[in-house]
């Protein structure tokens, strides 16, 4: 009996601290997606890392461009951009955690991959990959491990013939 109560102790335990841990997440995205959307700094500031980098490819240079966190919310229109935000996934395991939010403009979206740590107990954006994309584009995804996305069990590996060394090929 007693180990049964502990049993159901621990798995009560560990169901409240995933509970808190998906709503950290999701108070982390929220503060960044209201900040983006209502121009409001001071929630970006709590949702990224200060020292959080923010990364696109210039479709016209082909080049990577990296922009620090303070010149983003520098160049924030004033009032914020008008654009619904929405979170449409996050996974985490441990002190790290990605998620995926959509800003959906009149004319086009921008989707961000968002890679979190969890530093000293909060939540925190340490990295924003994003793409501008037409309104008709949407996230495509696959899980690889266990089971692909929709329930259906992911297809078998195929094996292939490994060939075996020879004497004189170097191993």
């Amino acid at each position: 009996m007693k180990k049964a109560f502990i049993a159901i102790l621990c798995l009560i335990a560990t169901s409240t601290f995933a509970q808190s841990e998906d709503d950290a997440i999701k108070s982390t995205i929220n503060a960044y997606t209201e900040g983006f959307t209502k121009g409001d700094s001071a929630s970006i500031n709590r949702a990224f890392l200060s020292n959080a980098l923010l990364r696109n490819l210039d479709a016209t240079s082909g080049k990577i461009i990296d922009k620090p966190l303070r010149k983003f919310i520098a160049g924030m229109p004033a009032g914020g951009a008008k654009a619904p935000g929405s979170l449409i996934s996050y996974s985490y395991a441990g002190t790290s955690a990605i998620a995926t939010v959509e800003f959906k403009f009149p004319d086009f979206k921008y989707i961000d991959l968002l890679s979190l740590i969890k530093v000293n107990g909060d939540w925190k954006i340490v990295c924003r990959v994003f793409s501008r994309v037409g309104l008709d584009e949407n996230l495509s995804s696959a899980n690889v491990a266990g089971k692909a996305s929709g329930g259906k069990a992911a297809p078998a590996p195929v094996k292939k013939a490994v060939a075996k060394p020879k004497a004189d090929d170097g191993w």
